[in-house]
């Protein structure tokens, strides 16, 4: 009898700083982060470095103490990957490349690697096609020393190796053309979407991995895939949904995420145009998260960028299954009580009122207050539809005992 054959992860370090901007907390938050990124990857983090810097090193980002250190490390431990938290400039990521003779990425790259494992669609493959190239184009000289080396793993999932023989023009002349591709393609989607009639369209937005699609089976009866990974969900699913008589169409979006690379953002728009056309968003936020509320903040300001910041929405307290705040002994006098030892009775009394009946607190998984939740998404597409169809009140009952 065959073996299975196990999971083999490529070695991995990552590198963050300290500054101004980022404390000690912060980092350790943002690295954590960068973490579960590469684990979705397919890396296994075998250590982190931090350094405390102002200004990063114009050459090679961290200082040259800490770079001889990550040097020494990586030779010792045959790491595969260097991956740091922050951008690399093109100069940047060829310079360290040179010292440490292994793969460098950035928090962007390996993100863009990502959705490139994950794109299953021709339409999601351009796009991410589109920002794959718009960001190596200004790396081409650190791009053919990767492929000469020919190997795999994390950030070698490109657009292909072509990039050995080619020059700037032809990959600008790429781009020229997966972007009239995508033109073709939105415009094929907006006749789509077009030809879905009038029924109220509802989108889930949030962060990344916060459940989205878990919800999305639950309320359709539907089979999208949804795993405890970063970006499992990248193309949009939009599926036909009845709440008692009322039907509506739901949409599971590409999860959103701290420093989203520009170029992603750009290639996606036809995806979040799901969200822009939406009558009714539901953030769901996963409330078991210690910085859930830095997670709304990087939602709210993408859903701003995107001009979608004034839609009706529901806030959607998820997981509240796997929340546990931190305690503090009674006899403590000299700890302070901050929002981390809040009780979930706590945090509903906190949203409920700001949000008042547009905050819901809810376990997709274990379909908890499931009930709540089809009540208020019910009332809400209502009053949507009721205003847009005055003449068709009859349509709907008072009382919704069954969905």
């Amino acid at each position: 009898m065959l073996e299975k054959k196990s999971i083999e992860y490529e070695k991995a370090v990552l590198i963050g700083v300290m500054n101004q901007h980022q404390n000690e907390d912060k980092v350790k938050e943002y690295l954590d982060e960068l973490e579960f990124l590469t684990y979705t990857a397919g890396g296994e983090v075998e250590k982190r470095f931090v350094q405390r810097i102002d200004v990063p090193n114009p050459k090679t980002y961290i200082g040259s103490g800490k770079m001889e250190e990550v040097r020494q490390f990586v030779k010792e431990n045959e790491i595969g990957s260097v991956i740091f938290d922050d951008e690399l400039s093109p100069a940047q990521q060829n310079n360290i490349e040179k010292l440490l003779r292994c793969k460098v990425l950035d928090r962007t790259s390996l993100i863009l690697d990502i959705f490139a494992q994950r794109a299953k669609t021709s339409y999601a493959r351009t796009q991410v096609e589109l920002a794959q190239y718009e960001y190596l184009l200004p790396r081409l000289t650190g791009l053919w020393t990767h492929l000469e080396r020919q190997r795999g793993g994390i950030g070698m999932r490109g657009p292909g190796e072509t990039e050995i023989e080619t020059d700037r023009r032809i990959v600008r002349d790429r781009i020229a053309l997966l972007k009239k591709k995508l033109a073709k393609i939105d415009r094929q989607m907006e006749t789509q979407r077009g030809n879905r009639g009038s029924l109220v369209r509802v989108a889930l937005v949030g962060y990344t991995n916060v459940g989205k699609s878990t919800l999305m089976n639950v309320i359709s009866k539907s089979d999208v895939f949804a795993e405890n990974k970063l970006f499992a969900t990248l193309d949009t699913t939009v599926r036909k949904v009845v709440l008692g008589n009322l039907p509506f169409l739901l949409s599971d979006t590409v999860g959103f995420i701290r420093k989203l690379p520009t170029q992603l953002v750009e290639s996606f728009k036809s995806t979040l145009d799901e969200v822009r056309e939406a009558d009714l968003l539901l953030h769901v936020v996963d409330i078991s998260h210690p910085n859930f509320e830095e997670h709304i903040d990087s939602v709210n300001q993408i859903l701003d960028e995107i001009d979608s910041s004034d839609k009706p929405c529901i806030m959607v307290f998820n997981k509240i299954d796997q929340y546990t705040p931190e305690t503090i002994d009674e006899d403590d006098l000299v700890t302070e009580r901050t929002t981390a030892h809040f009780t979930l009775e706590d945090w509903k009394k906190t949203y409920f009122n700001k949000l008042g009946d547009k905050a819901l607190f809810i376990s997709a998984l274990n379909k908890e207050n499931m009930d709540e939740f089809r009540k208020r998404v019910y009332d809400a597409v209502r009053d949507i539809h009721v205003t847009r169809f005055p003449y068709n009140n009859f349509l709907y009952p008072e009382h919704l005992d069954e969905y």
